[in-house]
C-alpha cells in the first residue's frame, strides 16, 4: 500500500516538474555551444565598436542563470564584432565619471530586496561610514545618474529580473516601461509576435516560439503602454494566476525611447536552456543594435491606441 501511495505521489509531481527547467553549472562545452549558435557578424551593422557594460549584481532573489546570461550576452556582442564588453557587480560603475565610458548598459537580473526594492540602497546598507540619510541620498544619486545617462542618448537593455532593480521607483519604471508585479509558477509558455514584420522580431518564426519560463506580470508605468511591444503571451493560457486579468494580452518584451536614449526589455528568459535557441540569441543581438542606434525601427508608443488583442492580431 505504501509503495502504491509513493508511486501515485510521483505521478502527481512529475507533470509539474516537467514544466520546470533544472539549473545547471555553466561549462566550457556549454559556452562553446552558445558560441556556435550565436549569430555571425552582419554586413550592414555599424562599423564603430561600442563599449558595452553588463551589470550583474543582485541583492535579492538570485536567478541561477545570472552567470549564464552574462556570458551569453558577452558572446553574442563580441562575436558580432560590434562591441567591446565590460562586466561588473560594483555599483560604482553608476558614478557619472564611470558611466560615460560606455555606450550602453545591460541590466542582468538585478533583483533587489523587498520591501524597499532599491538595489543601490541595498548595496550601500552595510557601509558603516554612511548614515541612513547619506545612504538614501547616495542611492538616489546613483539612480538619477542612470536615468540621466539614458535620457541623454545612451542605451539600456534590461534582461528578465533586471526590471526589479529599482522596482518602487516611479522614474525607473517610466524609463524601462514598467515594474515587476508577480509571476505564476514556471511553465511552458507560448510566446507570440505582436507584428511579424517588425525588424526586431523577424529572427523568429511568425508563429512565435514556446519555452519554459516565469510568465512575468507588470505594474506601474506598464499600464501607460508607452512602448512599442514586440512579444506577448495570453494570460488565459497560463496556470496559477493570482488575480483576475482584465486584459488577456500581456506584453513580455518591448522597445522604447527615453529622452534621447533607447531601452530594450526582454522578460525571456529565466532559464539558460532558452538561450540555446539561436532565434533568441539573434533577438538579444537585435536589441543591442537597437539600443546603440545601429538598428532603426518603429519604437513609437502604443498608449494612444492600445486595445489589447487588436494590437496583437497581426502575429497570428
Amino acid at each position: 500500500m505504501k509503495k502504491t501511495f509513493v508511486l501515485f505521489a510521483l505521478l502527481l509531481v512529475a507533470p509539474i516538474r516537467a514544466q520546470e527547467a533544472e539549473p545547471f553549472v555553466m561549462t566550457e562545452d556549454w559556452l562553446s555551444k552558445i558560441q556556435s549558435l550565436a549569430p555571425a557578424p552582419s554586413s550592414n551593422q555599424d562599423s564603430e565598436v561600442k563599449n558595452l557594460l553588463i551589470f550583474s549584481l543582485h541583492t535579492g532573489f538570485e536567478h541561477w542563470t545570472i552567470p549564464h546570461t552574462e556570458a551569453v550576452v558577452q558572446i553574442i556582442a563580441e562575436k558580432s564584432k560590434g562591441f567591446k564588453v565590460f562586466t561588473s557587480k560594483d555599483i560604482s560603475v553608476f558614478e557619472k565619471s564611470n558611466l560615460k565610458k560606455y555606450d550602453a548598459v545591460v541590466l542582468n537580473n538585478n533583483c533587489s530586496i523587498g520591501p524597499r526594492r532599491d538595489l543601490f540602497w541595498d548595496a550601500l546598507e552595510k557601509d558603516r561610514s554612511l548614515s541612513e540619510k547619506a545612504k538614501t541620498k547616495k542611492a538616489k544619486q546613483l539612480e538619477n545618474n542612470l536615468l540621466n545617462y539614458v535620457k541623454k542618448g545612451h542605451g539600456l537593455m534590461v534582461v528578465h529580473g533586471g526590471i526589479v532593480m529599482q522596482n518602487n521607483s516611479k522614474a525607473f519604471s517610466e524609463m524601462v516601461g514598467g515594474s515587476f508585479d508577480y509571476h505564476p509558477k514556471q511553465q511552458a509558455i507560448q510566446i507570440k509576435l505582436v507584428d511579424i514584420e517588425h525588424p526586431m522580431v523577424q529572427c523568429f518564426d511568425p508563429s512565435g516560439f514556446e519555452h519554459i519560463d516565469e510568465p512575468y506580470f507588470f505594474k506601474n508605468a506598464y499600464f501607460d503602454y508607452n512602448f512599442r511591444p514586440l512579444l506577448y503571451l495570453e494570460a488565459d493560457k497560463l496556470d496559477g494566476l493570482k488575480k483576475e486579468v482584465p486584459d488577456n494580452i500581456k506584453y513580455v518584451s518591448w522597445i522604447k525611447k527615453y529622452g534621447k536614449g533607447r531601452v530594450f526589455y526582454s522578460s525571456p528568459s529565466h532559464n539558460a536552456q532558452s538561450l540555446e535557441n539561436p532565434d533568441l540569441l539573434q533577438y538579444y543581438l537585435n536589441g543591442l543594435h537597437y539600443i546603440t542606434g545601429s538598428l532603426d525601427c518603429d519604437d513609437s508608443p502604443i498608449r494612444r491606441n492600445h486595445s489589447g488583442s487588436k494590437t496583437a492580431k497581426s502575429s497570428r
